[in-house]
């Protein structure tokens, strides 16, 4: 009777008896990248602190901006990779699988401090992908595991990064499941990647690194039309603000590559451009990530021309060659549109401002799960319909724009069509 029933059901303890095996393999993959990538993640993050308060206290260092672009582009050179691509070839590894090197990782390290600490404009958040992709990436071809594992692998590395460095596993998770290939997520990933982020978060604060949270105030009490009306209202906003954004970094990039055809000229130029913009600026508000800006802009405080000036610095910087993310620009592009933009619309300066970051992140990157799901972690739950509702319209209505060329779209915008093409 029991082999009789085994044989009638043995195609299905096959399948789970391979789904466990499969599950064992990847919670000690995941435990071990997270480790791994945990520790990289937060001499990174203390790396990133100490250029930041460095800089703030020693404010000449500008002037040493051009010869640090120069570093940056001997180093590369060095290593042979003068054509990175930055985030864009973490992306193709996954979809592609095509290798990355692990000299990546400590190019990144070394380039993006270089930039925080001379203060050029630049994030962390996307360095801290192409960090955790390269040592993740190395690790599979190490271990010998097949294209499909190295890809599952790759994606491990980029939410354990991501996770070590903002202290947002879930979100962490979904943006390194979705910023691939938009409207196809791999879920075979999705345990070992939340295993990763965990383990990466947990070390992280377990070193006293607090993950990156805020309290709104003024959030409204309960969901109204009115409020919806107002909230859809700056998610249109915040659409065009997104598309502007890329549109500036194409562009000034572009002109750079024309103007600059020898990257040393190019990046020494770019250097000197943005320590002129900064004195004509008369602040050192946009240079570096801008941490601070975004706090207190969440605080209900921003000037009304500190988006607009961060566009320019964020393209003139990484235009030019110095390394960093686009994400935390971002943050601070659209919380200081939504601090300023918010009141004329009639919501709260901070509600605004964290609906504004929230709605240009998604805009830029299209990945409107992963910024509903940073709205969770980063604001609380509290609002969140007003959020989910920004992020939506901001996400459809941004069009293929995107901050990174080689991510897909897979689905149309506005009806349900395949059409399998890069972002603008």
């Amino acid at each position: 009777m029991i082999n009789a029933f085994y044989k009638k059901y043995q195609k299905h303890f096959d399948v789970s008896e391979n789904n466990f095996a499969h599950f064992v393999m990847w919670s000690c993959g995941g435990i071990c990248i997270g480790f791994v990538i945990g520790l990289v993640g937060i001499a990174f993050h203390l790396a990133l602190e100490w250029a930041t308060e460095f800089r703030t206290a020693h404010p000449m260092l500008l002037w040493l901006l051009p010869f640090g672009g120069l570093a940056i582009v001997l180093a590369y050179r060095l290593a042979g990779q003068e054509k990175d691509r930055g985030t864009n070839f973490i992306l193709v590894a996954v979809r592609a699988n095509e290798a990355v090197t692990l000299r990546t990782a400590p190019l990144i390290f070394f380039s993006t401090v270089v930039t925080h600490l001379l203060g050029g404009s630049a994030g962390r958040e996307g360095a801290a992908l192409q960090l955790g992709g390269s040592i993740a990436s190395s690790f599979g071809r190490m271990f010998q595991l097949n294209e499909r594992e190295g890809r599952i692998m790759t994606m491990c590395g980029m939410a354990a990064g991501f996770a070590a460095l903002f202290g947002t596993p879930l979100t962490s998770v979904i943006f390194a499941m979705e910023v691939i290939t938009v409207g196809v997520m791999h879920y075979s990933a999705i345990v070992p990647c939340i295993i990763s982020a965990l383990v990466a978060a947990g070390l992280s604060q377990a070193v006293g690194i607090a993950p990156t949270t805020f309290s709104i105030a003024h959030i409204p009490a309960a969901v109204g039309l009115e409020n919806c009306f107002r909230a859809a209202v700056l998610g249109v906003l915040c659409a065009i603000l997104s598309v502007l954004f890329c549109i500036v970094m194409e562009h000034i990039g572009g002109a750079y590559r024309r103007i600059f055809k020898n990257p040393f000229v190019r990046v020494f130029c770019g250097g000197c451009i943005v320590i002129a913009a900064t004195y004509l600026v008369g602040c050192r508000d946009y240079n570096g990530a801008g941490m601070n800006i975004i706090t207190q802009a969440l605080q209900g405080d921003a000037k009304a021309e500190a988006f607009l000036l961060k566009i320019l610095f964020t393209a003139l910087t990484l235009g030019a060659g110095f390394k960093g993310g686009e994400i935390v620009p971002s943050f601070f592009i659209g919380a200081t549109f939504g601090c300023v933009a918010g009141p004329l619309l009639g919501l709260s300066a901070p509600f605004a401002a964290s609906l504004g970051m929230a709605a240009v992140f998604c805009g830029v990157t299209n990945c409107p799960l992963a910024s509903i799901m940073l709205c969770i972690e980063v604001f609380g739950f509290h609002g969140m319909a007003y959020y989910a509702l920004c992020c939506a319209v901001s996400y459809m209505l941004s069009g293929y724009y995107g901050l990174y060329t080689e991510q897909k779209i897979m689905y149309s915008k506005v009806e349900p069509e395949f059409i399998n093409k890069n972002v603008h």
